[in-house]
């Protein structure tokens, strides 16, 4: 894998998710934290890494993002289940 994308997935303070896309996901995050990532996770920092997952392609990672994003909090759940991911831990 030449230069790695990254679909991305962050809780954020309020209990809800972000998933975003990144060719750097510890800058990406320290960004979301600093306020400057995106008006939602801005608003509800600190946010905190959850899942990441690289792709050869743009395209790809970019396409995971969209498909995430427009799913239920349900969905959202499940995927993240479906990953080991527990986002209720501390």
């Amino acid at each position: 894998m030449a230069k790695p994308y990254y679909f991305y997935v962050l809780l954020c303070a309020d209990g809800t998710f972000y998933g975003g896309f990144t060719d750097d996901v510890g800058q990406r995050v320290a960004t979301h934290n600093a306020g400057k990532g995106a008006k939602y996770t801005a608003a509800r920092r600190p946010v905190r890494l959850l899942f990441a997952e690289a792709f050869a392609e743009k395209h790809d990672a970019l396409s995971a993002e969209w498909h995430f994003k427009h799913q239920s909090r349900a969905a959202k759940e499940a995927f993240l289940r479906a990953h080991d991911v527990d986002w209720r831990q501390g």
